[in-house]
């Protein structure tokens, strides 16, 4: 059986930094205040001029380089994204231009915070299908240009930045002890389309609009689907949330990561935390924190990892990967 195994990861953060004492300078909130609710003391912001694909390119760099691969490999590019460069073409569009590879297949994927994992499923399924042997998947984001920065519930929470993840097709033998993508789950529920969305688009407005969100309502569902989510992966397989060496979880508030962490029994040192220094980055978060963890040496040789994530929309999924 063909898996997509993960060969290399790369990430990107955009130099200037908002701390939170620099965000109380013009709205009202305070450290203490973003800290007790988010777990967030700081967000990068990209520079004026600085767009998403700028951000995408930066990251997939690092990953071809730690893959120790040339961009001419790559045959698949998908861009997870909610903040392309332009309405069309995709950022992925962009993103090959700037790589120089002109033999891939490039287009973007929209989940919102999802966005990383259902990428991955996407590319996932090609490799499998024997349709592509290579693949860029990429998360990245310009979340601030979203935000009403006088809206001190939604401009909190955010930063921009991009990580990416070379995968590569290899032989496995089908079970659960192969390395690579071993499952995915996705699921949405379109009910609760008002409860995080951007009140503008080309379609209703003709704008851009700014991130509105029903925070109680997202907190109450996100643990949730977190949750069910990575347990479907672990069923599907047949392992047990005591097998997973680590989680990496779509950094959102660190207060949904630790209820998700006491939910699966997972310590808290297995569950990856960014979202002090990144804040919510949105479908980068994911990639982000795992070209984190992986530079930092944390990840060995077949251990398990589950990849969890929701967003607007409402959208979620999770993917089991062995290293």
């Amino acid at each position: 059986m063909r898996r997509a195994c993960i060969i290399g990861t790369g990430a990107y953060l955009p130099e200037k930094v908002i701390s939170n004492d620099d965000l109380a300078k013009f709205v009202d909130t305070s450290d203490e205040w973003i800290r007790e609710r988010t777990g967030i003391r700081q967000r990068h912001v990209a520079a004026e001029g600085e767009f998403t694909s700028d951000l995408a390119v930066a990251a997939a760099k690092q990953a071809l380089q730690h893959a120790a691969i040339e961009v001419g490999s790559i045959d698949l590019i998908i861009v997870a994204t909610t903040t392309p460069d332009h309405t069309f073409p995709a950022c992925a569009a962009a993103v090959q231009r700037k790589l120089g590879a002109d033999s891939a297949v490039a287009f973007d994927v929209q989940a919102v915070c999802s966005g990383f994992v259902y990428a991955l499923a996407v590319a996932n399924n090609f490799i499998i299908a024997g349709q592509a042997h290579r693949a860029l998947v990429i998360g990245s984001e310009t979340f601030s240009r979203l935000l009403d920065w006088n809206d001190r519930s939604t401009c909190v929470l955010f930063g921009d930045g991009a990580g990416a993840v070379v995968l590569n097709a290899e032989d496995g033998d089908g079970t659960p002890s192969d390395r690579g993508i071993l499952a995915t789950h996705l699921g949405s529920d379109g009910r609760h389309y008002d409860a995080l969305f951007v009140d503008g688009g080309p379609s209703s407005t003709g704008t851009t609009g700014h991130v509105r969100m029903n925070g109680r309502e997202v907190f109450r569902h996100a643990v949730t689907a977190l949750v069910g989510a990575s347990e479907e992966v672990l069923k599907q397989t047949g392992l047990q949330a005591q097998d997973i060496d680590w989680v990496v979880p779509h950094q959102a508030n660190a207060r949904i990561l630790n209820a998700v962490a006491q939910r699966l029994h997972i310590d808290d040192e297995r569950m990856l935390m960014t979202v002090d220094h990144h804040a919510n980055t949105s479908a980068a978060s994911i990639p982000l924190t795992l070209a984190e963890a992986d530079a930092a040496g944390r990840f060995k040789r077949d251990q398990l990892l589950v990849m969890n994530a929701m967003g607007g929309g409402f959208s979620w999924g999770a993917a089991l990967v062995r290293w």
